[in-house]
């Protein structure tokens, strides 16, 4: 068995013999974490504990050595557990019954006092020295005292007064200002028949007062040797009946239940499992998410398991214009709710919380502790062994609260959320469900706005729920409550978190990752995580996924108007700008030349160690990356642009691409720089030929050749104008275009640019009936690729290779050549392109089922990737496929969809889809006349597969 003792020399105990060979400095550090027990000890409050502020050099090394050496005593005696390592520090704890001086105050409190004082065996901590020792050893000598005054008060009401006199006198000699104690002894000696002892013990301690402190005795000992004096008859010990305690109250403490509560299912299922037995059940979440009335609602469902006591306490954490009420204050409340009365109830903390755990033993008690500061506010609250189920609220997540068990509470659904609403609202919330839903969306979904929004709207008979809606866009005051709410969490934050509470208020995008936010806030990527970490415990901020964090949209607006920009997002935007810019090199190795003019970063960003990582960080960043350009500062957009162009391209994110390449014309317009300009134009101009767009493709392009003089923009600008004269048929004017890009390419040896532009002109040498020219350029095309490790270049080519297969009748190669390009599209995550190959696949088929399974195939990507020429590519050959197979109706259903496409598109391809729908609609016309009942275009598809 193992026994630590403090109450006396500083020992560990195993099976009643000390261990030996402990030095004197690693006691010093045990007894300070076991009179610290259930708290971590950090190592700077361990030195300023043993050294004060005359620290030595070694002091860290040797408070290491001195842990080091009480883990090997304590694994030698079998506790290793009883010393952890936690992040701030330290922890000890001993089990029930190990430490003396916690089973002093626990027999205190539960008035066993002589067993209490017997576990004393000397001075407290009578072999240690350390600059804490002193002020420690005091204390407990004062509880050592307190216990032993209330035992003599006890033996003085029980008649044994001759007993006490020769340790009480003893006791006095060694504390004489101890009023109490003096008190007792002048009593004992009276009641003894020693009067003039009594008066004389009453001026010895007048005197002994007097010269140490200048003071006369207090109001209670003036009476007592007033008494004394006169012989007063009520001194004299009275024999009493012992009392018999009151059985204890059922005491109910608990709030109103509101009749309108609302949801909460899931989360009042857990509580209701909770409450099968003894538990701590720690609930947090933001501000007005509705901690308190879940928790309160459940106390009243569960009260009939608890028929010793429903308690409640507001803790005041966070309650407007009051302070958080302590444990020693919280003690008491609690300790009067059980029905102990006050003269019961110890000043000490230490003791009231010894009392509390006692009191509960053996009762069956439901404590509702509200409106929790944080873990360590509630710890002194916690029960001992009891079948008590306590639930505690906390805006900020208790996990250092051992042993308690998690319940976090999130914004309720929209189904919960309108069941709120209505059953406060009543029949107005259904007759206008649209409307209540865009007061939701107003609302957050925060149950403390939803109840602030609804109530207005009950008081006021004559609004309607869309005018509720309106004046909730236009006054966002009048929900001025939960601002109130926010103002108070975000007082509770520490200094660096409030900052970056403030800065997170101006990021533009969505969320935010660790390294965005150290960026923001100019701190190392380790304090930005802790801060938000912080912030996320405090529920200031939401985690939706790993690693990212996000505003409820409340706090967003709360956070947004108390911000003040220090350049922070100046900041986030150079981050983005050299992260994205270490991503692209990680996934686009082969157009790292076209990036070497974007400076390196000024500090250090965390490396981007594979293409997953990058492609991974991309997806998560994009769009916040674009609302940053969009509403951020107006600089290195271009930069930003010529560093995020191969993924918004290659990716089909061609909305954001347009976006971001306008805003950068526009910039650059501003300030003359004719290089960017000419940049964004030839960007532009390749974006709205991929979407489709050829007129403006055709504009921006013009443009980009009057304001470009570097050789590769003009060589993107004329290819793009070439890709638009092939798109529409102008085979002479797309080989002069592609001709002169052919020529920047290799004045300026752009091999990469070279690759490009030989891909697109074997097609148009193809459409000249020159097939083997066409060939030979794809081949130096593929090579050119592959030289500067290019895949998406080498997918292209392979692409167009297939093309010019297949109207050389080679199906099976042309397929082969598709197959091998889809393969890398896909590998490369290119929707857009792979739909593509798809559709070029599909074209090669000799079969119509084949054709028309891969063109629905392709369908499904372009639509993904809203890529309008390959959508009606796709229709086009299905409507083809549809008729081979005698489903004129449904190739006429097709055949439309394509001529509408095509026809938007402004391409000649709409001219064949109109002649191949009047061939169509006859065949269709024929098959209605033959079977009236068949029904082609709705019908299941019953034709016969291969």
């Amino acid at each position: 068995m193992l026994r630590l003792t403090l109450l006396g020399p500083v020992q560990v105990i195993v099976d009643g013999a000390p261990l030996t060979g402990i030095a004197p400095r690693h006691r010093a550090v045990l007894a300070y974490l076991l009179l610290n027990a259930g708290r971590v000890v950090g190592i700077e409050r361990l030195i300023e504990a043993m050294w004060g502020h005359d620290r030595p050099e070694t002091a860290r090394s040797q408070i290491h050595a001195s842990i080091t050496a009480i883990r090997k005593v304590l694994r030698a005696a079998g506790a290793a557990e009883l010393l952890e390592t936690r992040a701030g520090g330290y922890v000890a704890r001993p089990g029930a019954g190990q430490l003396d001086a916690r089973e002093f105050t626990e027999l205190v409190a539960a008035g066993e006092l002589r067993a209490a004082l017997d576990l004393w065996s000397g001075e407290a901590l009578e072999d240690v020295q350390a600059y804490y020792v002193g002020g420690a050893r005091e204390l407990w000598k004062d509880r050592r005292l307190s216990a032993y005054e209330r035992l003599v008060e006890a033996e003085l009401a029980a008649g044994r007064h001759e007993e006490l006199l020769d340790r009480l006198a003893a006791q006095v000699a060694a504390a004489p200002l101890r009023e109490r104690l003096n008190g007792h002894l002048v009593l004992a000696l009276h009641r003894a028949g020693r009067q003039a002892d009594a008066l004389a013990a009453a001026r010895s301690y007048r005197a002994v007062l007097a010269d140490e402190q200048g003071l006369d005795p207090g109001r209670a000992f003036i009476e007592l040797e007033r008494a004394v004096l006169v012989d007063d008859p009520a001194l004299r010990p009275v024999g009493a009946a012992p009392v018999v305690p009151d059985p204890p109250r059922r005491s109910t403490f608990l709030p109103y239940d509101i009749p309108d509560f609302s949801g909460r299912a899931a989360e009042l299922e857990r509580l209701m499992g909770e409450g099968r037995g003894a538990a701590v059940v720690a609930i947090d979440g933001m501000a007005g998410v509705g901690k308190t009335t879940l928790a309160v609602h459940a106390a009243h469902r569960l009260a009939s398991r608890y028929p010793d006591g429903r308690l409640f306490i507001d803790l005041r954490a966070h309650t407007a214009g009051r302070e958080p009420i302590d444990a020693a204050a919280a003690l008491e409340a609690l300790l009067r709710q059980l029905g102990v009365p006050a003269d019961r109830i110890p000043v000490p903390p230490v003791e009231r919380g010894a009392l509390w755990r006692a009191e509960l033993a053996g009762r069956r008690v439901l404590v509702v502790l509200d409106n929790a500061l944080d873990a360590g506010h509630v710890r002194p609250l916690l029960p001992g062994h009891s079948d008590t189920l306590m639930l505690i609220t906390s805006r900020r997540r208790l996990v250092a609260l051992d042993g308690a068990h998690a319940l976090s509470v999130d914004p309720p659904g929209e189904e919960d959320a309108a069941g709120l609403f209505e059953r406060i609202v009543g029949e107005r919330a259904r007759r206008e469900p649209d409307a209540v839903r865009e007061v939701l969306r107003l609302c957050g979904h925060l149950p403390l706005a939803i109840r602030i929004s609804a109530a207005r709207l009950q008081h006021r008979p004559r609004w309607s729920v869309a005018y509720l809606a309106g004046r909730l866009r236009d006054h966002r005051r009048l929900l001025d409550g939960v601002s109130a709410a926010f103002a108070l969490s975000y007082e509770h934050l520490c200094e660096a978190e409030r900052r970056m509470f403030r800065l997170l208020g101006l990021v533009p995008g969505r969320d935010i990752d660790t390294g965005g936010a150290a960026a923001l806030a100019g701190v190392c990527e380790e304090e930005a995580e802790e801060l938000l970490e912080g912030l996320l415990d405090a529920h200031m901020l939401l985690q939706l996924e790993p690693g990212r964090y996000t505003f409820h949209d409340l706090l967003r607006e709360h956070a947004r108007s108390i911000a003040e920009d220090d350049g922070a997002v100046m900041r986030l935007l150079a981050y983005y700008l050299h992260r994205s810019r270490a991503a692209m090199d990680r996934l686009f190795p082969d157009s790292v030349g076209q990036r070497e003019g974007i400076p390196r970063p000024v500090a250090p960003i965390a490396p981007v160690r594979d293409a997953a990582e990058a492609s991974a960080w991309l997806d998560a960043e994009r769009s916040n990356i674009i609302a940053t350009a969009v509403h951020g500062p107006e600089i290195c957009l271009g930069l930003l642009a010529l560093a995020m162009r191969p993924f918004l391209d290659r990716q089909a994110h061609h909305d954001d691409a347009l976006t971001l390449h306008s805003l950068v014309l526009q910039r650059s317009r501003m300030l003359g720089d004719r290089e960017v300009q000419g940049r964004a134009l030839a960007d532009l101009a390749w974006t709205y030929w991929r979407v489709g767009e050829y007129e403006r493709a055709e504009e921006h392009a013009h443009q980009a050749l009057d304001v470009c003089e570097e050789a590769s923009e003009r060589a993107r600008a004329l290819l793009t104008l070439g890709n638009v004269a092939l798109r529409r048929r102008r085979d002479a004017q797309a080989r002069r275009y592609l001709g002169q890009a052919l020529d920047l390419t290799r004045i300026g040896a752009d091999t990469w640019g070279e690759a490009q532009v030989l891909g697109i002109l074997a097609l148009v040498l193809d459409r000249d009936g020159r097939p083997e020219e066409a060939r030979r350029h794809l081949d130096l095309a593929l090579a050119l690729h592959r030289k500067v490790g290019n895949p998406a270049g080498e997918a292209v080519t392979l692409d167009h290779l297939g093309v010019v297969l297949r109207h050389q009748g080679e199906l099976a190669q042309a397929r082969a050549r598709h197959e091998q390009a889809a393969a890398l599209y896909r590998r490369l995550g290119n929707v857009t392109d792979e739909a593509v190959a798809l559709n070029g696949l599909a074209e090669a088929a000799d079969d119509p089922v084949r054709a028309a399974e891969e063109h629905e195939a392709a369908l499904a990507l372009a639509d993904l990737a809203r890529n309008r020429p390959e959508r009606a590519r796709a229709h086009a050959g299905l409507a083809r496929a549809h008729l081979a197979l005698g489903r004129a109706e449904r190739a006429c259903e097709h055949g439309r969809l394509a001529l509408g496409l095509y026809g938007e598109l402004g391409v000649p391809e709409a001219e064949e889809v109109r002649a191949f729908l009047e061939h169509a609609g006859r065949s269709a016309g024929r098959d209605r006349a033959a079977s009236p009942r068949r029904h082609d275009a709705d019908g299941p598809d019953t034709s016969p597969r291969s």
